[in-house]
């Protein structure tokens, strides 16, 4: 791998950790499934997957990954949280986004659904959005920008360096948010080797 190739780590603790690895993968990043806070260093950016938000939860405090990522937060390396990993990012979790989330907001497993949405920064195009269990953003602060809604609720937002959806971004071919998350890492980057 040059030393221009982003390293993007993928929380690996439970969940679909293993297609957001290959969307970004196949973008041409350097994907790293993250297990420990260890795992962290040299990263340039972070995924927070889908899955069980208590089981991620539980598993970031017992390997001390709930400080080590709000210091790598605090650093300026940019997150991407998708369904769970939304939850996970929120005020009443990591507190690294000024949000607050409604767990199952859409209803259990059963209400599961698919919607075209027009996601502001990703063109005109609608994405094709996968919600399983997924909540929604229930309050946000003043510096919390929402990106795309459903029915008047954010489904996706972003707070400086954390982009949240609501949903599966991984299960579809469009690799667009990926890609979007993965410019943010080189802005970051680009700022942080940038002369002072």
């Amino acid at each position: 791998m040059s030393s221009e190739t982003l390293r993007v780590g993928v929380l690996a603790l439970q969940g679909d950790f293993e297609a957001h690895r290959r969307v970004l993968a196949e973008l041409g990043a350097e994907a790293n499934e993250v297990r420990t806070p260890a795992g962290l260093d040299g990263l340039d950016g972070l995924v927070i997957p889908g899955g069980e938000s208590t089981t991620i939860s539980m598993g970031m405090e017992r390997e001390g990954l709930d400080e080590a990522i709000p210091s790598f937060h605090a650093s300026g390396s940019p997150i991407l949280g998708s369904c769970a990993g939304m939850i996970v990012c929120d005020r009443d979790h990591l507190g690294i986004a000024d949000y607050v989330c409604r767990r199952n907001a859409f209803g259990r497993q059963l209400q599961s659904f698919e919607q075209d949405l027009r996601i502001e920064g990703l063109g005109e195009e609608p994405l094709r959005a996968v919600f399983i269990r997924a909540p929604w953003v229930e309050e946000q602060g003043p510096g919390v920008e929402v990106l795309a809604e459903i029915d008047g609720h954010p489904v996706a937002v972003r707070d400086g360096s954390v982009m949240a959806v609501a949903f599966h971004a991984e299960l579809t071919d469009d690799s667009r948010l990926h890609a979007a998350f993965m410019a943010m890492c080189t802005a970051a980057r680009s700022a942080e080797s940038a002369p002072r």
